[in-house]
């Protein structure tokens, strides 16, 4: 079989069996319950969180964190390591990095099995339309059930991500989120048509709307791909040596460095702790979590501020001026115009610190502007532009891994055969 074949069917494979867990319910629970209190909650957080989770949340599944719990933990971890360098060192030999991410792990079962726990005791205290219990069991019982549970369903789901990122293609915890994403949108599509049924949007309506959504994929799309090449000069010297190799006569630096980090970061901090909320029944924290709810201005002010941050911090981690002007020092090349040194370190900075600032704004502005258009249209269903972000830009880099690998086996076959 064809390597690249193969690993696209590895690829699918494990989606498919991230789907079945979906399906699979934690002990104990009332599910027809559950199903009546989410119909009403789809604007909200658990709303969200259900739609990044593939409607898992709304059948109680025992993978209804998602990989949001190692996503959180990443973040931490990030944000600790670029404040105390001793920790950001771990990342730079392999066998460093096998310990940097052993407490990342650490870390993740420690924030599920706490979620779990939120959601468990707050799934005792829910009720259906009739007045029957949400679980169906013993309460004590359920809860420690429901924990373990959930902490191994979300385990599961980081294996299952790393070995899609071994032995498939694409980054195995992005295509979880994708794919969660991508199964509710057929209900979407739905309830949009649901909408225009019973005349609360009309066909000009839901024309506009697809309009715009494409539009916003095609803007997504052209950024994603835009970048700026800085042109590179070479000694004649270095050009008589290399005249039977390939020499790269331009740095490309891309326009959003971060790439779909941000919006995912971003999101899974703001649900960490609507999550924690979604059982509260303390006037104070129920406030709280109103304020938070992902259908209101508060959360998308703070999604905005978030994904900013992110951008910056981020594509100051992925984009190291000093290592690319050392690089091309060595290789007898230089910017024209530009000292090779500190002169080139400096303005490879300038020139990514633009770029980022740029980058960062559409990130932020892409993610909030379906809810300013759900506002502005009276649209009563939510599909964020985090969601729509995701998607793009985790199918971009799909493809891109799919065609490296395909060029890579061609160059191989060449190799083997000869010209």
């Amino acid at each position: 079989m064809n390597p690249v074949a193969k690993k696209i069917l590895i690829t699918l494979g494990f989606l498919l069996i991230y789907r079945v867990l979906a399906y699979v319910p934690v002990p104990g629970v009332n599910l027809e319950v559950i199903k009546d209190f989410f119909a009403g909650h789809q604007n909200d957080a658990l709303g969200l969180l259900n739609m990044f989770s593939g409607n898992a949340v709304s059948r109680m599944s025992i993978i209804a964190l998602g990989v949001m719990p190692y996503i959180t933990a990443s973040i931490i971890m990030e944000l600790l390591a670029a404040t105390f360098p001793k920790l950001g060192e771990l990342k730079k030999d392999s066998q460093g990095f096998q310990k940097y991410m052993k407490i990342i792990k650490y870390a993740t079962v420690a924030i599920a099995f706490i979620q779990a726990i939120g959601i468990a005791i707050g799934l005792t205290s829910m009720t259906g339309r009739m007045g029957e219990s949400a679980v169906m069991i013993d309460t004590t019982t359920f809860v420690i059930l429901t924990a373990f549970s959930m902490l191994g369903g979300t385990m599961l789901l980081v294996w299952i991500g790393e070995q899609i990122s071994e032995r498939g293609i694409g980054n195995g915890i992005s295509l979880i989120i994708f794919a969660g994403i991508v199964s509710s949108i057929p209900s979407a599509i739905v309830g949009l048509l649901n909408l225009v049924d019973v005349g609360e949007i009309s066909v000009i309506g839901l024309l506009a709307i697809i309009l715009i959504a494409i539009g916003v994929i095609v803007f997504i799309i052209y950024v994603e791909l835009a970048e700026r090449r800085i042109p590179v000069a070479y000694q004649k010297k270095v050009l008589m040596q290399n005249r039977f190799k390939r020499v790269m006569n331009y740095i490309p630096i891309k326009l959003n460095l971060s790439g779909v980090i941000p919006p995912i970061f971003a999101s899974a901090l703001l649900m960490f702790p609507l999550t924690l909320l979604s059982g509260a029944t303390n006037p104070i924290l129920v406030e709280i979590r109103d304020l938070l709810n992902p259908n209101g201005a508060l959360f998308h002010i703070l999604e905005f501020i978030l994904v900013v941050f992110f951008a910056y911090f981020y594509a100051s981690i992925v984009f190291n001026a000093k290592e690319i002007a050392e690089n091309l020092k060595k290789q007898g090349g230089f910017i024209p115009g530009i000292r090779p040194g500190e002169q080139t370190v400096k303005y490879l900075n300038q020139v990514a610190n633009y770029l980022t600032f740029w980058g960062a704004l559409y990130l932020g502005i892409i993610t909030v502007l379906p809810w300013i258009l759900i506002k502005l249209l009276g649209i009563n269903f939510y599909f964020g532009g985090t969601a729509v972000l995701i998607v793009v830009q985790v199918a971009i880099d799909t493809m891109r891994r799919i065609q490296a690998q395909l060029m890579m086996q061609k160059y191989e076959i060449l190799s083997a055969k000869g010209f």
